[in-house]
């Protein structure tokens, strides 16, 4: 497989503006406040929304599972628009999505711990 030079210089350049779409995205969210590596200018930047944060994401796992589980009972039924491989494909998705939910919640529960253990 032979990558041509010409088509890289056409993805960074995409990946580049990419960057800086974004970097001009989170300026505006904080207020036209960004470090130089286009990040959050501190931790926990202003409109920064924990909950907020994981009721999203909590959504999106559940929207995957639905999908999954919906394209599971199409091809279950014999639907000629619903491959095999496709619904192998997002119950993949929806498994991994759920693990690392998963995972991020033992993170969140380890260091809720760990503060409850401190000594003041």
């Amino acid at each position: 497989m032979i990558i041509e030079p010409a088509g890289m210089q056409d993805l960074l350049a995409q990946l580049k503006a990419a960057r800086e779409t974004m970097a001009s995205g989170i300026a505006s969210r904080v207020g036209g406040k960004a470090d130089a590596g286009g990040g959050l200018g501190g931790v926990g930047g202003a409109g920064t929304d924990f909950g907020a944060l994981l009721k999203s994401t909590i959504g999106k796992v559940d929207a995957s599972q639905q999908t999954a589980n919906t394209m599971s009972d199409r091809f279950q039924m014999g639907d000629p628009k619903v491959s095999l491989e496709d619904t192998m494909i997002a119950l993949s998705k929806a498994n991994l999505s759920f693990q690392e939910l998963v995972q991020v919640r033992n993170r969140v529960v380890s260091a809720y711990h760990d503060i409850m253990n401190l000594q003041i």
